[in-house]
């Protein structure tokens, strides 16, 4: 179900932006430090905040926390949701694995103060709803990799700087509570301190946020598109938790040029998901009609934690810095499951012919932890700046993943029913379910900055050395180890052209990076993981690599406002796909049996594909208008790509076609208030892998606040959250083999509906 994008409303807006008076004005840089008094500001008095104009060569969207702050943002993922290129296919209102331009989240760098932060997914990838918004400074967009970042980044980075030492002067409280579909309410709180401390600037953070996200699933199966309705499923699926976050972060100067720089974050997330579901045959909605039912419960618990320690003098002409970062993640999941299937034949009897009882247990828990040493030194190069460096990263992650399976028919009248045992069962590690990897990187580095007022330029050389180690604890000891090593050379180069005080062009060459997923290169053998097929991975699989291009156009509108236009272009060598071993898997019913055929599925390399598209983004007030209290925000993003697998031609797996955000600010400075509208849609993100093909869309995401200051001190914010109640909807397309999937001989057509419900939030903030 294709929908159209709000062209209309964008080219108004793009209008009314280019008539705007161009008016030279300071350019904000993202990288310098703001003054306590910005900062203080910002919380609570009222005054729209647009997005930053950055000075670096290349290409950087900066947006502060108060570019979010209006409608009161629980995570980082809720943040992101409203800048450029940005999507999640996720649970309705769950916005965790991000997707840069629509990319899987892997391809995607998630930094954390400019440094690597390890992920508990398998995939490498870091869940951004983990942490608080509360407690972040500025979200930056680093569209092309610079030789002083990480390589990891084909998509783009996201880099998520928190609140320092000189974020605040002073303090503030923050408190609240959100009303859900289902008639909870979950309570917020947060308190800020910075200032002058222990001869330096001290800041301290904490923030408790209560989760929780009702969700209803209506579910329809067909035989084919078009075909008799087998079944359908009702099903109920809650998340509930908390997450309780820390922060600090120290600066002090040491002697006449040194400064030392401490820095720590601490997130828990507490989760609770309970799906209940039932399975009704022909549609018929009656107890008679029962199929299965199912109770699935998990309990996950994650703890993030990022320690730093750097220290910046003057040496040798220039700037040196050292520093020391240990970043870890430990993420334990419990799950619970139990269905009773009602294996009857409406056609012949009415009641049950027999039961099948299965309760299946899943513990895993993953430990995951980086620690980083780096040197950089930079100076004068008489043509410009010179930059170069070393960084040295080790990763250890232990991986533990235990299941058990206790299955049992059970024998209707006249048979005697046997009973159903307790919760208690033994739990024994699933193929390659215990293993460790050790990952070693080196990644030295030179960079070069110059240029004159009107052209400047950034050339950049960055070599990653990687050995990974894999130990499988499950099989034989001769056969548990697997050593890997490569090397990438990645340049980069970036070239700005200031036309005017107003205008500028940017265009950014780069080679980039993606690493194997933990779950590709794990030798785990995981059950009915994609479906009903097995996965296997491949310690053998090559890294893939990326060249990068994008090229854009800025221009700043007024004093605050700001347009572009970006045009990106990646080719990317060494795709990892998932593709059929030939294999049988655990669930086959073998060869003899009904035509079910399942396999067991790998990663391999299977060659190249291409992404490209378009990026706008606007962020002005309406002074042209005459209307200076009134700011509008709209960026448009299309989104492209080709890859060729065994079918034949696709896009990459669930990449939307596009994304928008269209929305405004309304200020009332007689009545000390504002309020403000956004609304989200974006495009069908279609996948296709070995058996099943699946088409996800979204409605449409309207939020609204309303806010009241009370003087400088005090601000009270009603926020609508989800206010269409939009909707998740998925195809499934399911075939048994690749034949039949070639042929579209279905074994199963499904439609499912996800619905979340709305959601009111309402804040108190104080600030002293």
């Amino acid at each position: 179900m294709t929908r159209q994008p709000l062209t209309t409303a964008i080219a108004v807006a793009l209008a009314t932006a280019l008539a705007a008076p161009v008016v030279v004005a300071q350019a904000s840089t993202a990288a310098a430090a703001p003054s306590p008094a910005q900062l203080d500001r910002v919380e609570v008095v009222g005054e729209i905040v647009y997005r930053d104009r950055t000075e670096a060569t290349a290409p950087v969207l900066s947006y502060d926390l108060a570019y979010f702050q209006r409608f009161e943002p629980l995570t980082v993922g809720d943040m992101l949701k409203r800048v450029p290129s940005v999507t999640f296919v996720s649970d309705v209102l769950e916005y965790d694995g991000v997707r840069l331009r629509g990319l899987d989240s892997g391809y995607t760098q998630i930094l954390i103060n400019g440094k690597r932060v390890p992920g508990a997914g398998l995939d490498r990838s870091f869940f951004v709803d983990r942490i608080p918004a509360e407690i972040v400074e500025r979200i930056e967009i680093v569209r092309s990799a610079s030789a002083d970042r990480s390589g990891d980044a084909v998509a783009g980075a996201l880099n998520i700087v928190l609140r320092d030492g000189y974020s605040l002067d002073g303090g503030y409280l923050r408190a609240g509570a959100t009303s859900f579909n289902d008639d909870e309410i979950e309570p917020t709180f947060g308190a800020f301190w910075g200032g002058e401390a222990l001869g330096g600037n001290l800041l301290l953070g904490a923030n408790v946020q209560g989760r929780r996200n009702p969700k209803d699933k209506f579910s329809e199966r067909f035989d084919e598109p078009g075909g008799e309705l087998d079944n359908t499923e009702v099903q109920t699926d809650v998340r509930s938790g908390k997450d309780y976050a820390f922060n600090l972060d120290y600066r002090v100067g040491v002697g006449e040029t040194g400064e030392l720089h401490l820095s720590g974050m601490f997130v828990r997330t507490d989760r609770l998901q309970a799906e209940n579901s039932i399975e009704y045959a022909a549609g018929i909605q009656n107890n008679a009609s029962i199929e299965t039912v199912n109770v699935n419960d998990l309990d996950i618990q994650t703890d993030n934690y990022t320690l730093g320690a750097g220290y910046k003098f003057e040496m040798a002409g220039g700037e040196t810095e050292l520093r020391l970062d240990r970043a870890g993640i430990t993420d334990s999941q419990f799950e619970f499951e139990e269905e009773t299937e009602y294996l009857r034949r409406p056609d012949v009897i009415p009641f049950p012919e027999d039961d099948r009882f299965t309760r299946d247990v899943i513990d895993t828990l993953i430990e995951d932890a980086e620690t980083t040493a780096e040197f950089a030194h930079e100076r004068d190069a008489g043509f410009g700046k010179l930059k170069f460096g070393l960084q040295a990263t080790l990763k250890e992650r232990d991986t533990r993943i235990l299941d058990s399976r206790y299955r049992v028919t059970i024998p209707n009248a006249p048979g005697v029913r046997p009973p159903i045992p307790g919760p208690t069962q033994t739990l024994e590690p699933v193929a390659g379910g215990l293993s460790t990897i050790e990952e070693t990187r080196l990644e030295p580095f030179v960079k070069f900055n110059g240029g004159s007022d009107a052209l400047e330029w950034e050339a950049g050389l960055r070599y990653e050395f990687t050995d990974t180690e894999i130990n499988d604890l499950t099989v034989d000891p001769a056969d548990a180890r697997t050593d890997t090593d490569y090397g990438f050379l990645l340049p980069s180069a970036h070239l700005r052209w200031n036309l005017d005080d107003a205008n500028r062009i940017t265009a950014s060459v780069a080679r980039t990076v993606r690493r194997p997923d933990f779950n590709a290169i794990s030798p785990a053998e995981l059950e009915e993981e994609l479906g009903d097929n097995d996965l296997r991975g491949n310690p053998q699989l090559d890294p893939e690599s990326a060249w990068g291009l994008d090229v854009g156009f800025e221009r700043r509108l007024g004093e605050r406002g700001i347009i572009g236009v970006n045009l990106f272009y990646r080719d990317i060598q060494d795709l990892v796909e998932i593709a059929n071993t030939g294999e049988r898997g655990s669930a086959d019913e073998g060869e003899d049996a009904d035509p079910i055929e399942i396999f067991v599925l790998q990663p391999r390399n299977t060659g190249d594909g291409q992404v490209w598209g378009a990026e706008f983004d606007l962020s002005t007030p309406l002074s042209a208008i005459g209307l200076d209290n009134t700011g509008v925000f709209v960026n448009y993003s299309w989104l492209d790509s080709e890859i060729e697998d065994i079918f034949g031609k696709r896009r990459f797996n669930n990449q939307s076609n596009y994304v928008y955000n269209v929305g405004f600010i309304q200020e009332l400075p007689s009545l000390e208030a504002s309020f403000g509208v956004t609304f989200r849609q974006q495009g069908d993100a279609p996948s296709r892998i070995v058996g099943e093909e699946v088409v996800t869309s979204y409605d449409g995401d309207l939020e609204a606040f309303i806010e009241k200051r009370f003087g400088e001190a005090w601000a009270v914010r009603l926020t609508g959250i989800n206010l269409l109640d939009q909707s998740k909807d998925e195809i499934f397309d399911k075939f048994n083999t690749i034949e039949d999937q070639i042929n579209r001989d279905y074994d199963e057509y499904e439609l499912e509906t996800e619905t979340g419900g709305r959601a009111v939030q309402l804040i108190v903030r104080y600030q002293f």
